[in-house]
C-alpha cells in the first residue's frame, strides 16, 4: 500500500507573481489599470504579501503604486470650510501620519488610530488607503475616518476624453458587505480626504484588544462630538460614533448620536449614549471574543471616551515621543517593469548588488539568495520582526515587502550595522547583557533597536517596548534586551 502525505498549508507554494509594473505617476497608474481588472495593486504589501501566500491561484501581475510622485504626501487645506481638510496621499503610510502633528492636532481620531495599528515596522509600510481598502471591519483607521467624516478620491482614466476622472466616496458609503468596496477595478484611490477638528469639534479613537501591541482589535470605536460653542459642557449640536470589530462592516450608530444630540455630555447622557451604541450592533462570537463581550466593550469603551471628551482628557495618553523606526522617503522607480528576468540592483550594507528573480518573491528570500544575509525568516506574515532590515533609512519587515520595490534602494541588513569586524555599540551591548540567547530573534531586534536609538537617544523604558513591540523573543528574555538597549554606548 502505498502511502501520500499532504503537506501543511503553509508549506504549499501561493499564487506566484509573474511581473510587477512600477509607475511613477498617478496617469500612468490608472492607465496600467484601464482593461487591467486582473492587475493586483500592492503599495506596503502588508496584507498583499500575506493573502497571496495563502491562494492557490493562477500568476498575477501587480501594479506597485509606492513610488508615485507625490503620493507620499500630507497637505492641509485651510481655506475649505468650516476648519479645513486633510488630504492624505495615496502611499502615505501610518507612520506618515504619526510624524505630522498637525494630524494630531486636527484630526486627533486619526493619529490615535494610526498609534495602534500593528508594529513600527508594519506602520512604515502600511498605508491608509490599504487599510481602508482590505475593508475589514476589524480595521482601526476606518472607525476613525467615519467618525470624522473622511472620504476617499477615486480616480480611473477615461478613454474617451483622454484623461483622469475622479469621485470622491464617503468612506461611511464605501463598504456594500463583509470585505467588499465600492472601487471600480479600474480605479485607483489616489487620496483620503479628512475634515480637521474645529473649535466646537472634539474627537478621540479608542480601542479593545487581547494584548497591547500588534492586537487585532475586539472593538474599536471612533468619535466625534460637536458643541454649541467652545466648552464641551455645552449642548452636543451634532455626533458621530463609529464602531468597528463588532458587525461585518464599521457601524455608524445612530442611536448613540440620538442619545447625545440637544442634550449636555453629562455622566446621564455618556451612559445613554453608550448603551445606545451597544444596542446598534450585534456581534458574533469568534476567537478574540464572545459577542456578549463585544456588547460590554462597546458600552465601556464609548463611556470612557465620551467622558475623557467631557473632560479634555481625549489627548491625555498621547506619547511625547513617537518611535516610529525611521523616516521612509519616497524612491522614484528605476524601472517601470520587473520580472524574474529582470535583474534589480540594490545597495546593500554599503556595496552595490544585483540579482534576477525579485518579481516572485519578498526582499528576505532575496536578500538570503543573493546577499547571505543573517537575516531570519520567522512567521513569514509581519508578526515576529526576525526579519527587519532597514531600507531607505526606515525598518522594515523585510519578509512583507515585495524584493522589486527594493530596486534601487538602500538595504542596511545585521552585518551592516558593524564596523568591518568591530560590532557596533549596539551588536556589542547585546553580547555584553547576555542578550543574544538562542540567536533566532537577535539580527531583527537589533536592527530595529539601533533605528529606535537613533529616533530617541535616550528612550525611557515605555518608549523601548513601544519601539521593539513588532520584535519577539521566543526565549523570553525581554529583560536582558531591554537592558542591552538602554546600556548601549555606555562606557563601563
Amino acid at each position: 500500500m502505498t502511502t501520500t502525505f499532504e503537506a501543511h498549508w503553509v508549506q504549499r507554494p501561493g499564487t506566484p507573481v509573474r511581473r510587477v509594473h512600477r509607475p511613477a505617476t498617478v496617469e500612468q497608474a490608472v492607465r496600467l489599470l484601464d482593461g487591467r481588472p486582473d492587475l493586483r495593486i500592492v503599495a506596503g504589501g502588508t496584507d498583499l504579501v500575506v493573502e497571496l501566500s495563502r491562494e492557490r491561484g493562477a500568476p498575477v501581475e501587480l501594479l506597485d503604486v509606492s513610488g508615485i510622485e507625490g503620493f507620499r504626501s500630507i497637505e492641509l487645506d485651510g481655506s475649505v470650510a468650516p476648519a479645513g481638510e486633510f488630504r492624505l496621499g495615496g502611499g502615505v503610510t501610518h507612520n506618515d501620519v504619526l510624524r505630522d502633528d498637525r494630524v494630531r492636532e486636527r484630526a486627533l481620531p486619526l493619529a490615535q488610530a494610526c498609534l495602534e495599528i500593528g508594529s513600527p515596522q508594519l506602520r512604515n509600510r502600511a498605508t491608509i488607503a490599504g487599510n481602508v481598502i482590505t475593508a475589514s471591519p476589524a480595521n482601526d483607521s476606518i472607525s476613525a475616518l467615519i467618525a470624522l467624516d473622511a472620504a476617499v478620491e477615486l480616480s480611473r482614466w477615461d478613454a474617451d476624453s483622454g484623461s483622469i476622472t475622479t469621485r470622491r466616496v464617503p468612506v461611511r458609503d464605501l463598504f456594500p458587505g463583509f470585505r467588499r468596496t465600492e472601487l471600480g477595478a479600474d480605479e485607483l484611490l489616489t487620496a483620503t480626504i479628512v475634515p480637521a477638528l474645529g473649535p466646537s469639534a472634539h474627537g478621540m479613537w479608542v480601542k479593545l484588544g487581547l494584548r497591547k501591541a500588534q492586537a487585532i482589535s475586539v472593538v474599536h470605536a471612533g468619535l466625534w462630538v460637536e458643541f454649541q460653542g467652545a466648552e464641551t459642557g455645552a449642548p452636543v449640536t451634532d455626533a458621530r460614533i463609529a464602531l468597528g470589530s463588532v458587525a461585518p462592516t464599521v457601524v455608524l450608530s445612530e442611536r448613540a448620536r440620538e442619545a447625545l444630540v440637544g442634550r449636555p455630555l453629562d455622566s446621564a447622557v455618556i451612559d445613554a449614549a453608550a448603551a445606545a451604541a451597544a444596542a446598534d450592533v450585534y456581534p458574533i462570537d469568534d476567537g478574540r471574543a464572545t459577542a456578549d463581550y463585544r456588547n460590554a466593550g462597546v458600552v465601556t469603551v464609548v463611556r470612557r471616551a465620551l467622558h475623557a471628551i467631557r473632560v479634555g482628557e481625549a489627548a491625555s495618553r498621547w506619547p511625547t515621543r513617537v518611535p516610529t523606526l525611521g523616516t521612509h522617503p519616497t524612491v522614484e522607480p528605476s524601472r517601470d517593469l520587473v520580472d524574474d528576468a529582470t535583474e534589480i540592483s540594490v545597495r546593500i550594507n554599503g556595496t552595490s548588488l544585483a540579482g534576477a528573480g525579485a518579481a516572485s518573491t519578498t526582499l528576505l528570500d532575496w536578500l538570503r539568495e543573493h546577499a547571505g544575509t543573517g537575516t531570519k525568516e520567522g512567521c513569514a506574515e509581519g508578526e515576529c520582526g526576525a526579519c527587519s532590515v532597514i531600507v531607505d533609512g526606515s525598518v522594515v519587515m523585510s519578509c512583507l515587502m515585495p524584493a522589486a520595490q527594493a530596486d534601487g534602494s538602500v538595504v542596511t541588513t545585521i552585518e551592516g550595522l558593524a564596523d568591518g569586524e568591530t560590532l557596533s555599540a549596539m551588536q556589542r551591548s547585546f553580547v555584553d547583557e547576555f542578550a543574544v540567547q538562542c540567536g533566532y530573534c537577535i539580527p531583527g531586534f537589533v536592527v530595529a533597536a539601533t533605528a529606535l536609538r537613533a529616533d530617541i537617544e535616550d528612550p525611557t523604558r515605555d518608549e523601548t517596548e513601544f519601539g521593539l513591540a513588532g520584535n519577539l523573543c521566543r526565549c523570553t528574555g525581554y529583560y536582558s534586551i531591554l537592558e542591552a538597549v538602554r546600556n548601549a554606548g555606555v562606557t563601563r
